[in-house]
């Protein structure tokens, strides 16, 4: 049987105010750069879930509206039929946006000058919801050794001995570098975060993207003692690329941590989600699992493309092997050149905009990040002004 959707339509996004294709002059002062920097998608969504976002539109009235029980619903069969667990509307505080989400916990959980660890690198605003909320970051560094990135569980308790830690940041899956946590891991720093009351506040916005031969393990799959000390931040945004409606469920079992995170998000002024963002939640999480997994298979077909053409063309770089995201990350240090001459190299010579390494922690100055979530020809227009550029100035 055939796909049911086509992933290699190329859609035009300028003109439409996208942040990843109208704003080049803003933000890099051109416009003649191929776009693979922020996690935005380049696919339609299907005709299905489109068609609820019509009928709703069609109602012509958008006043305030809260999470009903449909919404719950769809909620819940996603994350149990996907991931393995339900969820408790009891549980549900509704948010705009992960990133909005994550700066509530900081104020919720921790008071200026309190210390918040986190791995670099790491998604960049993690660090600044942080730094800008008056609170100090602790960075457990990720080890990275022989291609792979792990935990360094030993100066993971350390960082927050020594500091005090207050909350943990967890991204899983891990954005740049690809790790998908194993059971493992995840519970080994449950036990440490545990052992010395430390919050986690555990990003699993990437959940629904995970690579053949691995496996995303939620934290609400685990032990409930981890879950009595979890803050989990979910949304539809990256999965059905439904960011601009700023969807977010924040779910937290402790009805003490609950309710200080719901203080918290009541002094933001918040109450009453986005409208469009409700029946986003309630359209894909219920009538999008084909697209889904269609969509895990093409860009799966875009990652093995651009390895294959990392290794082949540029011997000297390295391909990081994504475990999960629509994210790869690459680490040309092995050409030599200065931090200046790689930025120059990958706009001014490849005319790409990515993502350069050392915005998700100083340690990473020499990697890129790319955006796979685009038509096949997208990726291959990318690769060969990469492999222009680098023939032009590399002497292999």
């Amino acid at each position: 049987m055939g796909n049911k959707y086509n992933f290699d339509e190329v859609v035009d996004r300028t003109g439409s105010s996208c942040l990843k294709y109208d704003f080049g002059m803003q933000r890099k002062g051109r416009t003649d750069l191929l776009p693979l920097w922020v996690a935005d998608m380049d696919f339609k969504l299907p005709e299905e879930i489109l068609a609820d976002f019509h009928a709703r539109i069609g109602h012509g009235i958008f006043g305030y509206t809260d999470p009903d029980q449909e919404y719950y619903d769809a909620l819940d069969h996603w994350f149990f039929t996907r991931h393995g667990y339900h969820v408790d509307p009891a549980m549900v505080t509704v948010g705009c946006g992960v990133v909005y989400g994550l700066a509530t916990g900081v104020k919720a959980f921790t008071k200026e000058g309190d210390a918040i660890l986190i791995q670099q690198p790491v998604y960049y605003p993690f660090r600044e919801v942080i730094v800008d909320n008056g609170r100090i970051f602790v960075n457990n560094r990720l080890h990275y050794e022989n291609g792979r990135y792990t935990i360094d569980f030993e100066d993971f308790e350390r960082q927050i001995v020594e500091h005090g830690a207050k909350v943990f940041l967890l991204c899983n899956p891990h954005n740049p570098v690809g790790r998908v946590w194993s059971r493992e891991e995840l519970e080994r720093m449950g036990d440490i975060c545990l052992r010395h009351h430390v919050i986690m506040m555990d990003d699993e916005i990437h959940c629904d993207f995970v690579y053949p031969g691995h496996h995303f393990t939620s934290f609400m799959t685990l032990d409930e003692k981890y879950q009595d000390n979890l803050v989990l931040y979910t949304s539809p945004s990256k999965t059905f690329n439904v960011a601009g409606f700023q969807p977010a469920n924040i779910i937290i079992k402790n009805p003490e941590l609950r309710a200080a995170y719901r203080k918290a998000n009541a002094a933001a002024g918040y109450s009453q989600g986005n409208i469009m963002g409700q029946v986003a939640v309630k359209s894909v999480y219920t009538k999008g699992a084909q697209w889904v997994d269609e969509l895990l298979a093409y860009i799966t077909g875009n990652m093995e493309y651009m390895r294959d053409f990392v290794k082949t063309n540029f011997p000297k770089a390295h391909f990081v092997e994504p475990e999960g995201t629509y994210l790869t990350w690459v680490d040309f240090s092995g050409y030599g050149f200065t931090d200046e001459e790689l930025e120059h190299l990958m706009v001014d010579e490849a005319k790409l905009w990515l993502d350069c390494g050392k915005v998700f922690g100083p340690a990473t100055a020499q990697f890129e990040r790319f955006n796979l979530a685009c038509p096949r020809a997208t990726i291959v227009k990318a690769m060969e002004q990469l492999k222009a550029a680098m023939d032009a100035h590399v002497k292999w």
